[in-house]
């Protein structure tokens, strides 16, 4: 049961190798084409079993305390987003079947887009702080290859300040690491978090916090640490786009910011506080870009910035609320609606990145002005990206109104009025930037330069109809598998250094 832990790292490394090895032996597309999917496939099903396991730690060398080896974690918060990633990565990955035949090299493709996964999951499971950098640089970088991979000038420039700004982001983690590492003589988050009631009132912790905010604040893409998003989510192939809006910022930047402020350092209302106000001015200041976007790509990157300051706001009234001792439930109500909106935004963002791909696939061009009346050539794509356009404004049935609605009913709960009023308002502004998209791309007439286009083929298709169902679905469906994987992510960051328990044991 313990050796499943390091298949996720391994089996996507193996793969990363592998490809671009039966690519140089001049096999048909179709054998690296079917790998592909058939690797991400078993982790997506490998990470839905791990889901019955309950908390599982694993111990590099089989060295367990008192004598600390790395470990890899997989508890409730982790599985979360250890399906997330594998699904979102099953979908890009049959959507690029196709789609990535217009680039150069597919076994090139698939070395860093496995690298990318690889480092996602090493993120997302790892114990150790040192390691977590590591793997945040594993995926970094690999990134950054797939941002400049079609090598016009647009993608170079783009990964190249992508780069710049990463490289930033990383050095502000590894000073937080180093000084993590001086405070308490190690690096394994749990023993971190043991410690760290004799560290409260240090204020080097502070600066801690402070670096990590930095760091992992750019990587999220949270303003005003945003300025790479826009650049570099346009100018990626379309399966990266969605992988870097749909995974990558919730991975290497959300996802650690709840793990180590919650599990590890210990949450306080000064903590909480710059959560909120990261959040809050992601979600304005994302939306108001937005509206006056006319670059599909772009637009929808300037969206990644406001949707994921939902989640960040929601996960830092949950610390603010617990950090001052109120009530336990409006905390979990926050952090749980924080959480559903995060695997949604992985849904309905994904979704709309892959039907932009489709749409550029088909018109060879992204321009919201050069577009029209696609809903009459491209059915399946435009229903598509209706239903996501519909789940991201939080129109009901669809998946992001149960989430924002339940961040509404939290953030008011906890007695931020202002606060609710501008979440209300940002899925307002939301909801009138994508009437232009539908306006000026799905309706209209047909410019003439468009008349031959046709749907897309249908490795395309099956994964814009899946992720439109699960926009659907997911909030339709809540009472049935909340229990299984929300609930036990909600409680990891309830339950805070917990952590260090369930981990170390006793």
């Amino acid at each position: 049961m313990l050796n499943l832990l390091p298949l996720f790292v391994v089996v996507p490394l193996g793969a990363a190798f592998v490809l671009p090895i039966i690519e140089k032996l001049k096999v048909a597309d179709e054998v690296s084409d079917g790998l592909a999917v058939i690797v991400t496939a078993l982790i997506l099903i490998a990470s839905i079993y791990l889901l019955t396991l309950g908390s599982t730690v694993y111990w590099v060398g089989d060295w367990h305390p008192p004598i600390l080896g790395i470990n890899l974690v997989a508890d409730g918060l982790s599985q979360l987003l250890l399906v997330t990633v594998s699904a979102i990565s099953f979908a890009a990955t049959l959507f690029g079947i196709q789609y990535m035949t217009r680039y150069t090299s597919k076994g090139l493709y698939y070395s860093l887009f496995f690298l990318m996964v690889t480092g996602m999951n090493g993120v997302i499971l790892t114990g150790d702080l040192f390691n977590l950098y590591v793997f945040i640089e594993v995926a970094a970088i690999a990134s950054y290859a797939l941002v400049a991979f079609g090598c016009e000038s647009e993608e170079l420039e783009a990964s190249f300040k992508y780069l710049v700004l990463g490289s930033v982001a990383s050095t502000f983690i590894l000073f937080g690491v180093g000084i993590v590492y001086n405070l308490t003589g190690t690096l394994n988050m749990a023993q971190v978090a043991q410690l760290q009631p004799a560290l409260a009132g240090n204020p080097a912790v502070v600066l801690v916090a402070a670096f990590f905010f930095l760091g992992f604040g750019l990587k999220a893409a949270m303003v005003p640490f945003h300025a790479w998003l826009p650049d570099a989510h346009p100018s990626a192939p379309a399966p990266i786009s969605a992988m870097l809006s749909g995974v990558f910022i919730k991975a290497s930047g959300v996802y650690v910011l709840a793990r180590l402020f919650f599990n590890v350092l210990g949450m306080t209302e000064l903590f909480a506080h710059v959560l909120m106000a990261l959040g809050a001015l992601s979600m304005i200041v994302g939306v108001l870009l937005a509206v006056g976007q006319w670059d599909f790509k772009r637009l929808l990157a300037y969206h990644s910035i406001s949707q994921m300051g939902y989640v960040v706001l929601a996960i830092g009234v949950g610390g603010e609320v617990l950090a001052r001792g109120g009530d336990a439930a409006v905390a979990a109500l926050a952090i749980f609606g924080g959480l559903f909106h995060l695997i949604n935004h992985a849904a309905f963002k994904s979704l709309l990145f892959l039907c932009s791909g489709s749409i550029e696939y088909e018109t060879g061009t992204r321009q919201l002005k050069e577009l029209g009346g696609l809903c009459g050539r491209m059915p399946f794509t435009s229903g598509c990206c209706r239903v996501a356009a519909l789940s991201i404004s939080g129109i009901p049935p669809f998946n992001g109104f149960w989430s924002k609605l339940i961040i509404i009913i939290a953030v008011v709960q906890a007695g931020h009025w202002g606060l609710g009023a501008l979440t209300v308002l940002v899925s307002f502004l939301t909801l009138l930037s994508f009437v232009k998209v539908q306006r000026y791309a799905l309706q209209g007439s047909l410019p003439g330069v468009l008349q031959s286009i046709r749907e897309a083929p249908w490795t395309m298709v099956v994964p814009l109809v899946a992720l439109a169902a699960v926009c659907l679905l997911a909030g339709l469906l809540l009472p049935f598998y909340h229990q299984v994987l929300l609930d036990p992510a909600r409680d990891v960051i309830l339950t805070g250094l917990d952590y260090a328990r369930v981990v170390l044991g006793g």
